[in-house]
């Protein structure tokens, strides 16, 4: 296949730099790599690079650095907040480390960037669960993100209508 033929992913950089950080965040909880040692690599060798032979559109590297750096001084906040958003029974300990990574992520967003809409947060972590996920972790990803969101930015997330009630 010729340079030219090869796919090219669409998203933006701000997708991209969000996929990149849910890889980097994975990597670093199952391999042990150090945060520098990931920035570094991600930047040299992944981010706009060829991988698994589909070309990735350069991400926003200082997004991305922002996301994993954030994550990793801020879990010890974000991890009781997840952890309080889940299903009963389902500890984020128990969680898939990919969807912990997602979860972190999006939740670092929530509470961070108050420059980017949640809805748009919202929209592009679910997007990225598509990207690892086929069963129903993009559902989980929007309602554990949706419900953190409304919490933390009841003006902007609007509250569900009650469903109406029926007459007797």
């Amino acid at each position: 296949m010729s340079e030219q033929d090869k796919p090219v992913r669409t998203a933006n950089q701000r997708g991209s730099a969000r996929l990149g950080a849910v890889q980097a965040l994975y990597q670093m909880d199952i391999g042990g790599t150090p945060l520098t040692e990931v920035l570094q690599e991600f930047e040299l060798y992944r981010l706009g690079k060829e991988v698994d032979e589909e070309l990735y559109l350069p991400a926003d590297f200082d997004y991305f650095k922002d996301l994993v750096s954030g994550v990793v001084r801020e879990q010890r906040t974000l991890d009781p907040m997840i952890h309080n958003a889940l299903e009963k029974g389902w500890p984020l300990a128990r969680i898939d480390s990919t969807m912990r990574a997602l979860l972190r992520c999006g939740l670092y967003e929530l509470q961070s960037r108050k420059d980017v809409p949640a809805a748009v947060i919202l929209t592009e972590y679910v997007d990225v669960a598509k990207a690892f996920f086929e069963g129903d972790e993009p559902r989980m990803v929007n309602g554990v993100l949706d419900a953190l969101a409304r919490s933390l930015r009841p003006d902007e997330v609007k509250k569900r209508p009650s469903a109406p009630k029926m007459a007797d």
